[in-house]
């Protein structure tokens, strides 16, 4: 570009030159008027070509600046967004904190204190106006039971006003999921170490007690204190072997074998099922369906597996009372998610224990081993579900199946 542009300077130059010489002809032949004609018709020839490169140079000349100074970038769409737009779209719940309330800022937190999702919006308030520290985990009721979020909070100043904002992320599931897989691998590991270490002890004991027999000389009482031993390392052994086999079920889940089941005939089956022992101690087992055409894909065994753990622990938790009362329903969520609800009369559980009652190895029962509730979870979790604990407000224990 540059180079044609100092050709055509170059080329108005010396056309400028010829335009001088042409006139200074005429000057000189005045006197002869067919040169003077020549000269005024020369003269206009070279002024119209003249006129054309002075024209592209210009046009040129133009372009080149162009290119010189590139176009300022043009701002992006989020750019010339206003600031509330950005914060309508932000992945998190954000609300802003002051001294008498909380205000949502966006969709998200609109949603998460919305009927449908928390089930005490005022608590939830309450939990993030108490919010002291930066960062801290709250929980909170939902239809889906309790649900755990990650609370941060952040002081800034907006238009010379000083201000607190706080996200809230719900992480409930993603915690489950994370420690579900945790739990798992550390089961397989210690299953696999007792295992292998219990069998070599009952095998031993066994040996020794045959060995014992074959050994006439020992006195009595020392042969009846040995076989007392052996006999005591051997069953201990092959109880211990029977319990760590039971938790080698929880890291041995066949994957799920989905179907189209049919919630109206699964609770037929529960209930012709279940509800005979109820009776007999005097109690009741109710089973509703909100709709006789309602569906779920999902392995019919594993799902009929938790149900029946929810309504054997309900029926153990209620043994004492004379009018024990178990419901297992069905219905639609908002959103269209099927839930199912497994509750009883009985005493519930503690508000201290409920983040503990999934675990593997913890149970609030006596004699329990800790395997039902950790067991319901992950059949729930590989047929895409979650389950949660609910506090009911007529007492009892509740737990909520959603899909």
């Amino acid at each position: 570009m540059a180079f044609k542009l100092e050709r055509l300077r170059g080329l108005i130059l010396s056309q400028s030159a010829g335009l001088a010489a042409i006139a200074a002809t005429a000057m000189a032949c005045r006197d002869a008027p067919r040169v003077l004609v020549l000269c005024l018709l020369a003269a206009l020839l070279l002024a119209a070509w003249q006129w054309r490169s002075s024209a592209l140079l210009g046009k040129l000349s133009v372009q080149a600046a162009a290119e010189a100074e590139p176009e300022p970038p043009r701002p992006s769409a989020l750019a010339v967004h206003p600031p509330e737009i950005r914060l309508e779209h932000a992945p998190v719940a954000l609300f802003r904190l002051s001294a008498d309330h909380v205000e949502p800022l966006n969709a998200r937190a609109r949603k998460l204190t919305a009927p449908g999702n928390s089930r005490d919006p005022a608590a939830l308030y309450q939990a993030l106006q108490e919010q002291s520290s930066d960062r801290r985990w709250i929980r909170f009721e939902t239809e889906r039971g309790v649900e755990r979020a990650l609370a941060s909070a952040s002081s800034l100043v907006i238009e010379g006003r000083p201000e607190r904002l706080l996200a809230v992320l719900p992480l409930e599931s993603e915690l489950e999921a994370e420690t579900l897989r945790a739990w798992q691998q550390l089961v397989h590991v210690l299953t696999h170490e007792i295992m292998n270490s219990l069998t070599p002890v009952a095998s031993l004991s066994r040996s020794a007690a045959g060995m014992l027999e074959d050994t006439p000389a020992l006195p009595d009482d020392l042969r009846q204190e040995l076989e007392l031993a052996f006999s005591a390392i051997s069953r201990r052994a092959d109880s211990l072997a029977d319990f760590v086999t039971s938790y080698r079920n929880l890291s041995a889940v066949p994957d799920p074998s989905p179907e189209i089941v049919d919630i109206a005939e699964l609770f037929e089956r529960l209930q012709a099922l279940t509800a005979p022992a109820w009776r007999a101690r005097g109690g009741q087992a109710v089973f509703l369906v909100e709709s006789a055409a309602m569906e779920l894909k999902a392995d019919g065994g594993q799902l009929e597996q938790a149900l029946i753990n929810l309504i054997k622990n309900a029926y153990e938790a209620t043994a004492h009372l004379a009018e024990a009362r178990l419901t297992v329903s069905a219905s639609l969520g908002r959103g269209g998610r099927l839930k199912l609800e497994v509750s009883d009369n009985g005493p519930g559980v503690a508000d201290d224990k409920i983040e503990q009652i999934f675990t593997p190895f913890y149970s609030t029962k006596a004699k329990g081993r800790g395997i039902g509730l950790a067991l319901v979870r992950q059949l729930v979790n590989n047929n895409g579900g979650t389950v949660r604990y609910a506090r009911s407000l007529g007492g009892g224990a509740r737990l909520i199946l959603t899909f």
